[in-house]
């Protein structure tokens, strides 16, 4: 088995309060074998010196859309399979140029775009899929016009295949339970209206409790779980009282909506840059004056909510939840989170508190014997500043994946 030695690497390991220098990391196949602050015996293995550069767990995104390539949405629906799985793999190979080595994708990916990224027909960070984001009649996830009288072919539509409709609990179970035969990792529901959804109301309640109660009973008797997309307190308290495990967005969540979510141990993926994106350039490419002012409400509460949620004790997982060729700015996330978190807590958000989303501890957000081999190298201390996750990756001349690199300009 192949063997790769990072040394004269300053250790960023999350759990930890900073870097600490004069550390040696030996990878074996797609596991981390030892991590030593002493010079590691591996006659075999291919050396890379880090130069006391910052050597570091990969970055996780638990809230992505590889498929959605388009601002406005509605622009999908001209957009067939071949053609959005094509866009897909730029966006993907976009992703894992940024350090991003783990995403998860809450809507749209299905078990085709995993398999060709784990075969290695497409580059890209490991996924975790969702398959179609569930909603009701007339809610978030509802692509149809209001002048359609049924529902349109999924398969030259690409919009219509990254979602789905049901109504009631049998509907609902159903739908879950085909989304998991298809291979989801975890299942997408959605309780609350949305931005670029433009007929339904920010604080329409979608789902019933009996509805959501379904989803999370399958999804449960399946080994998985649901997140819901979720913006106000009522959405959130009754997404988390009838099983909900992590909530998408939460910006206009309270604290009596944070104590919940505390008290039955779920988390919130905050997705702060996608607002403050979208304020800035949406409009640009297509996003309507009616999403746009539904953006400017939730962009008020976007950092209060991580305020809100620190105060409650509730866990945020690191997202950015960007459509189509906004996805480049993905990284601008840690500087919104900088303007109320330290840079610490949100790269732990990044690595650590991502992988218990995703409920694989001690497998990824660490660098640690046993974890997997999914690491970056940093030109820097991120810690001391967290802009050298920007540009495209430029400050990061090492990333691999699963012990393989996808990047290495070390020598």
């Amino acid at each position: 088995m192949s063997q790769v030695l990072f040394k004269n690497a300053s250790l960023l390991d999350p759990r930890w309060d900073e870097a600490r220098g004069g550390y040696e990391v030996l990878v074996e196949g797609d596991r981390i074998k030892e991590v030593s602050d002493k010079p590691i015996k591996a006659a075999n293995a291919r050396a890379v010196d880090c130069g006391m550069r910052t050597l570091m767990p990969g970055l996780i995104d638990c809230h992505v859309h590889v498929f959605l390539s388009e601002v406005n949405i509605r622009n999908l629906e001209n957009v067939p399979l071949t053609l959005m799985t094509a866009r897909a793999a730029d966006l993907m190979k976009g992703m894992i140029d940024r350090g991003f080595t783990t995403v998860r994708d809450t809507g749209g990916a299905d078990w085709g775009i995993k398999a060709a990224v784990e075969s290695g027909l497409i580059v890209g960070p490991r996924l975790f899929i969702s398959g179609r984001a569930i909603g009701p009649t007339g809610g978030h996830s509802d692509s149809r016009r209001r002048t359609d009288t049924g529902a349109p072919c999924g398969c030259c539509n690409a919009m219509v295949y990254c979602m789905a409709v049901a109504d009631g609990a049998d509907e609902v179970r159903r739908t879950v339970r085909e989304q998991m035969r298809q291979g989801a990792d975890q299942v997408k529901i959605m309780c609350s209206g949305g931005v670029a959804s433009p007929y339904d109301p920010l604080d329409s309640l979608q789902f019933s409790e009996a509805e959501i109660a379904a989803a999370t009973d399958e999804a449960r008797n399946f080994g998985r779980y649901v997140l819901a997309h979720a913006y106000t307190p009522e959405a959130i308290t009754r997404a988390v009282s009838n099983g909900v495990r992590t909530i998408e967005h939460g910006n206009l969540i309270d604290e009596k909506a944070a104590k919940l979510l505390k008290s039955r141990g779920g988390y919130m993926v905050a997705n702060l840059v996608t607002y403050f994106v979208m304020k800035e350039r949406a409009a640009q490419f297509g996003m309507t004056a009616d999403m746009l002012a539904k953006n400017d409400i939730v962009l008020e509460g976007a950092l209060k909510s991580l305020e809100i949620c620190k105060k409650a004790g509730v866990k945020v997982g690191y997202g950015s939840d960007l459509l189509g060729q906004l996805q480049v700015e993905q990284s601008r996330e840690f500087l919104f989170r900088a303007e109320v978190l330290k840079p610490l807590e949100i790269i732990r958000q990044a690595t650590i508190v991502g992988a218990e989303v995703l409920r694989h501890e001690g497998k990824l957000g660490i660098v640690a014997p046993g974890a997997f081999a999914d690491l970056i190298v940093v030109d820097g201390d991120p810690v001391k500043d967290l802009k050298l996750f920007l540009d495209q990756g430029a400050h990061l001349p090492a990333i691999m994946k699963a012990g393989q690199f996808h990047k290495n300009a070390l020598k």
